[in-house]
C-alpha cells in the first residue's frame, strides 16, 4: 500500500509531538512537508523527517499554492491561526488533524465545521483525552452499568502553579487578545471530555472565576521586573530561576525548556531569562486570563457536573474525576479507576498503567494519532471519536460558560 502523505503546519511544541506520533506509523505515513515561520523549528523538523527543500515553507499558505501534494495536514498553528488554514486546506481536499481549540470564536468554529462538511474531508480536533486509555476504560465501565445511572460528576483540572506561570502568565496563552480565553485555551479538553463521558451535551451553564493572584498589586515592594535582577526572587515560588534552572538540574531537556530557548544549557537558560519573556516577574506581565474558574453544567438528561480549573496546585498532577451513580461511585485520576458498589459496599480498582504505556495526556496523544492514521489509511471516519459537528457542539458549551462567567448569569447552551 502506498504511504499516506502528511504536511505539518506549525512545527512548535505540539506540532513536534504529533509528528513523532505519526512517525510511529512510518510504514503507513510519510511526513512530506512542513510550514513554520521560525527558522530553527522549521529546519529541525525538515532534517528530522528528511523533508525535501521544495516542501519546506515559512507560511501556512505557501503549500496551498502548489496544489494538493499530500493527503492530510496537521494544523498546529497558534489558536488565532486555525480558522483560515483549516478552511483553505479543507477546500483543497486535505484531511485535517487540528490542534485544539477549534477556533477562538463561535462564529469561526461554525465556519470551519461548514467547510469540513461541504468538502467531505476527514477531520479531528485534538481532543486527546477522549482517546486516552483511562477514558476508554471509564466508558466501558459506565456502559456496563456498574454504578447504575450516572447522576452527577465532579471534575478537577489541576493546572499546576509553574505551568500556569509558564503558559498563562509569561507565555503564549497569557493574553486573551493574542490567543484565547483560559477556558477555551486550557479547558476545552475538559468540557468536551465531560460531555463525552456523560453521553450528553450541556443544556445550561453557570460559571465564576477571575485573575486573582498574578496582578501588579500583588507584587512585593522590592520586586524587580525580571527574576534575575530581583532582590526577593529566592522567596518567590514563581521565580523563573527556580522553575527553569530547577527543571534543568533535575535532568529536563525538553518542554518547557525547549520553549524558552533553543540553547538548553545553564548559560542558555540564564540568557533567555535575562532577555526573553519567560524571565519576567509574574506580577508584571501583560497577562489577563483567569487563574481559576468553576463551571456548573446541567445536561438535557437532568445530569449535572461541577468542573474546577485552578492554577494553584502542585505540578504534574493528573485530572481527577468522581462520578456519582444510582448504584455506585467511580473515582479516577488517569492512572487508576476505583469503582465502589452500593450493594456490596466493596471497591474494585483498575490500574490503567498496567494495561498501557502512559505518556502524553495519559496516553491520549498517541492514541488519537493512531486513530487518525487508521481513519486516513482506511478512509473511514468511524475511527475518530468526534467529528466537526460534535466538536462544534462541545466548543459552543465553552463559549456559553465564558459568557456566563463574564455576565454573572445562567446561559442556555445552543449546540447548533
Amino acid at each position: 500500500m502506498e504511504k499516506k502523505k502528511v504536511i505539518i503546519v506549525g512545527a512548535g511544541a505540539r506540532g513536534v509531538v504529533y509528528a513523532k506520533c505519526l512517525n510511529e506509523h512510518a510504514e503507513q505515513i510519510e511526513i512530506v512537508g512542513v510550514a513554520e515561520p521560525r527558522p530553527i523549528w522549521r529546519e529541525r523538523m525538515a532534517e528530522e523527517y528528511n523533508i525535501p527543500g521544495k516542501n519546506v515553507f515559512e507560511d501556512w499558505a505557501e503549500p496551498l499554492k502548489r496544489g494538493r501534494f499530500a493527503d492530510a495536514v496537521v494544523l498546529a498553528t497558534p489558536d488565532n491561526l486555525h480558522t483560515e488554514p483549516a478552511i483553505a486546506y479543507a477546500n483543497q481536499g486535505y484531511h485535517i488533524l487540528l490542534e485544539k481549540p477549534m477556533a477562538p470564536t463561535a462564529e469561526e468554529c461554525h465556519r470551519i465545521a461548514k467547510a469540513i462538511n461541504e468538502n467531505g474531508v476527514l477531520f479531528a480536533v485534538c481532543h486527546v483525552l477522549r482517546y486516552a486509555p483511562y477514558t476508554q476504560k471509564l466508558k466501558e465501565l459506565l456502559a456496563s452499568g456498574c454504578i447504575g445511572k450516572p447522576v452527577s460528576m465532579q471534575h478537577l483540572e489541576p493546572v499546576g502553579y509553574w505551568h500556569q506561570a509558564h503558559s498563562f502568565v509569561r507565555g503564549n496563552w497569557r493574553n486573551e487578545g493574542e490567543s484565547s480565553f483560559m477556558l477555551l485555551a486550557k479547558s476545552c479538553h475538559d468540557l468536551d471530555w465531560i460531555s463525552y463521558v456523560m453521553g450528553a451535551l450541556p443544556e445550561r451553564v453557570s460559571s465564576f472565576g477571575s485573575l486573582t493572584h498574578f496582578r501588579p498589586e500583588n507584587a512585593p515592594e522590592e520586586a524587580a521586573d525580571r527574576c534575575p535582577e530581583c532582590a526577593v526572587e529566592s522567596t518567590c515560588p514563581y521565580s523563573a530561576k527556580k522553575i527553569y534552572l530547577g527543571l534543568y538540574a533535575e535532568g529536563c531537556r525538553e518542554w518547557p525548556l525547549d520553549v524558552i530557548t533553543h540553547d538548553i544549557c545553564e548559560e542558555g537558560i540564564n540568557t533567555a531569562l535575562r532577555k526573553g519573556p519567560y524571565g519576567r516577574c509574574v506580577f508584571k506581565c501583560d497577562n489577563d486570563v483567569v487563574d481559576h474558574q468553576v463551571v456548573n453544567i446541567e445536561f438535557g438528561t437532568g445530569q449535572t457536573c461541577a468542573f474546577t480549573m485552578t492554577a494553584f496546585t502542585k505540578p504534574a498532577q493528573h485530572r481527577k474525576t468522581t462520578i456519582f451513580g444510582t448504584e455506585g461511585e467511580i473515582y479516577c485520576d488517569c492512572n487508576n479507576i476505583h469503582v465502589y458498589d452500593f450493594l456490596t459496599d466493596k471497591t474494585k480498582s483498575y490500574d490503567i498503567r498496567a494495561e498501557e504505556e502512559i505518556v502524553g495526556h495519559a496516553g491520549g496523544d498517541q492514541a488519537m494519532v493512531d486513530a487518525f492514521v487508521q481513519a486516513l489509511v482506511n478512509n473511514d471516519p468511524s475511527h475518530l471519536k468526534s467529528g466537526a459537528d460534535e466538536t462544534l457542539a462541545t466548543h459552543l458549551s465553552v463559549f456559553a460558560a465564558e459568557k456566563a462567567r463574564q455576565e454573572g448569569c445562567v446561559v442556555e447552551v445552543k449546540t447548533v
